[in-house]
C-alpha cells in the first residue's frame, strides 16, 4: 500500500473534496481520503465513522477504495450503503457509537463528477481542515491499525425521523394536499418513495429510480430547465406545488400551482415566517447572494437577519456560532435546527414546506404571489481558470476599496446602488465566476449587470 499520496490540489475544495473521475480524482484518491480521515478521527479521541454514497455509476469504487483506507488507517466502518447525504447525516448525528461520517457524493455536478463530504463530531469539516488532510496524505503522517466493518440500514429510521416534521400539524389540511415529488434519479428516490407512502395527502411521484446516467434530466433544481417535468406534471394534475432535488438531496428546489419557481430565498423567507411565529427574535442566516426581500422580510418578521458567506459548510458553522434555528441559500440547501439536527436535507424541507403552508394557513401559490416582484438575473455563472478565479475577486475587492462603494466582502463582493444590488464571487465548487443581480425596475437591472461587465473587463474577463 502507498506510503504517501498528493491530490491534484483542484479537488481540494473549501467544503468538500471533488473531482472528474479519471481525470483528477479516482481509487487511489478515495483510499488516501481514508487514511488521513481516520488519523484525524483517531487523533480527536474516536474510533468508529459511518459511510454512505449518493447513486453516480463511480460511487460503489470510491466508497471500497475509502472504506479501505479507513480500515488501513485504524477506524471501524459503518456502512449505511446508497442513500441521500442528509441520510448520511442523519446517521452520524443519531449513532451513538459513531465519531463522524463521509458521503461520497457528486451533489448537482456533472455526471463524470464525485467526491466526498465529510462531518465530524457533529460539526461541518472543511476549510482548512480539508486542506489539513492533503497535507497529511503528501507527508504520508498517517496512524496504522486494522479497522473493522460492519452494515447497518438506516433509511427506515430516517423517513420516521423525516415525518416529525409534520407532527402537530392539523391533519385535515394535510390530508388536503396534492404535491409532485421529482427525484431526478438521484440518491433521494428510494427515500421519497417510502416517505410520501407514509406522509398525509396525495402525492406524484417522478424519477425515484437511481441511475447514475440521469437519463431524464440533471439533478440540479436551481436551474428552470430541470424542472420542466414536474412543471408538466403540476400543470396536468392540478397539484397544490411541485418540489425537486438534486442528485444527493440536500438541496431543493420548488414550483408552486402555477409552475412559478420558488427560487432557495424565497423558501427560506416563508421558512422564516413560520419558525419566526413560534422563535420571535430568532436569528435567521442567507448567503450572500440572497434578495434584499429576503432580510428585508426577516427584519419585518421580528427576526434578525444575518448574511453570510456561501457554501453549506459555511453556513452550518456559522449557524453553530450564532444559535440561529434556520438559515439556507439561494442553492436550495436550507438548515432547521428548531426541531431538527441543523444539516440540510432538501427531503426534511419538503415535509417542511407542506407544515408551513398548512400552519400560515396559506397555499404557497399565494405565499409566493404577495412577495414583492423584483427584477434579477439568476445565478450567471462563467468559467474561469481555477488559478484565476480568486485573484480576479481580489482585484475587483481591491478595486472597490478605494471607491466609495457600497460594498459587503464577505464572500466575494456585494455592492449596494440607488439602483439595488450585485454579486460576483468565485464558485467554491466549480472553476466558475458566479454573478448575480437584483432591481426594482428592468432599465436598474441592466444598470447593475452593466457595473459587473466593466469590473471584469477591467481584469481581462468576460461573461460568455
Amino acid at each position: 500500500m502507498p506510503t504517501n499520496h498528493r491530490f491534484e490540489p483542484t479537488i481540494l475544495r473549501e467544503y468538500d473534496i471533488r473531482g472528474v473521475v479519471g481525470k483528477t480524482l479516482g481509487a487511489e484518491d478515495a483510499y488516501a481520503v481514508g487514511r488521513s480521515f481516520a488519523t484525524v478521527v483517531l487523533r480527536n479521541g474516536g474510533r468508529r465513522i459511518v459511510v454512505g454514497y449518493d447513486g453516480r455509476l463511480s460511487s460503489p469504487m470510491l466508497e471500497a477504495a475509502l472504506v479501505e483506507g479507513l480500515t488501513d488507517g485504524g477506524v471501524d466502518v459503518v456502512r449505511i450503503g446508497l442513500g441521500p447525504t442528509p441520510m448520511l447525516y442523519y446517521a452520524e448525528a443519531s449513532m451513538a457509537d459513531v465519531d463522524g461520517g463521509i458521503q461520497i457524493t457528486g451533489s448537482h455536478n456533472p455526471r463524470d463528477h464525485n467526491g466526498f463530504k465529510f462531518v465530524l463530531g457533529g460539526r461541518p469539516f472543511f476549510g482548512t481542515d480539508i486542506e489539513g488532510l492533503g497535507s497529511m496524505a503528501a507527508a504520508g503522517d498517517w496512524d496504522t491499525g486494522s479497522g473493522r466493518t460492519e452494515e447497518r440500514s438506516v433509511l427506515e429510521a430516517y423517513v420516521e425521523r423525516l415525518l416529525h416534521g409534520v407532527e402537530g400539524v392539523p391533519k385535515e389540511p394535510l390530508k388536503a394536499l396534492r404535491i409532485g415529488w421529482d427525484a431526478g434519479n438521484g440518491a433521494a428516490g428510494p427515500a421519497v418513495e417510502l416517505l410520501t407512502s407514509r406522509l398525509p395527502g396525495e402525492h406524484h411521484l417522478l424519477f425515484t429510480g437511481v441511475d447514475g446516467h440521469f437519463p431524464n434530466h440533471h439533478p440540479d433544481p436551481t436551474i428552470e430547465a430541470n424542472l420542466a417535468d414536474l412543471q408538466a406534471l403540476v400543470a396536468r394534475e392540478g397539484l397544490d406545488f411541485g418540489v425537486a432535488f438534486d442528485g444527493d438531496a440536500d438541496r431543493i428546489g420548488a414550483i408552486d400551482s402555477t409552475g412559478r419557481v420558488i427560487w432557495g430565498d424565497q423558501l427560506l423567507a416563508i421558512f422564516a415566517e413560520d419558525v419566526l411565529q413560534r422563535m420571535p427574535g430568532a436569528a435567521v442566516i442567507a448567503d450572500v447572494k440572497a434578495s434584499r426581500t429576503l432580510f428585508d422580510r426577516v427584519a419585518q418578521l421580528g427576526g434578525q437577519p444575518i448574511m453570510w458567506k456561501s457554501g453549506h459548510s459555511l453556513v452550518k458553522a456559522k449557524m453553530l456560532e450564532t444559535g440561529a434555528p434556520l438559515g439556507g441559500e439561494m442553492s436550495g440547501h436550507v438548515f432547521f435546527a428548531d426541531d431538527y439536527f441543523g444539516f440540510d436535507d432538501g427531503l426534511y424541507a419538503a415535509v417542511r414546506l407542506m407544515a408551513a403552508t398548512v400552519r400560515l394557513g396559506t397555499p404557497l401559490t399565494d405565499l409566493r404571489t404577495a412577495m414583492p416582484e423584483t427584477f434579477n438575473t439568476p445565478e450567471l455563472r462563467f468559467p474561469v481558470e481555477e488559478s484565476r478565479k480568486f485573484a480576479a475577486i481580489a482585484e475587483v475587492q481591491a478595486r472597490l476599496a478605494q471607491s466609495d462603494a457600497d460594498m459587503v466582502a464577505i464572500d466575494g463582493v456585494r455592492v449596494t446602488t440607488p439602483d439595488g444590488w450585485w454579486l460576483l464571487r468565485a464558485s467554491n465548487t466549480q472553476d466558475v465566476l458566479t454573478a448575480r443581480a437584483e432591481s426594482e425596475r428592468a432599465e436598474g437591472l441592466e444598470r447593475l449587470i452593466g457595473q459587473i461587465d466593466a469590473q471584469l473587463a477591467l481584469s481581462g474577463l468576460a461573461r460568455s
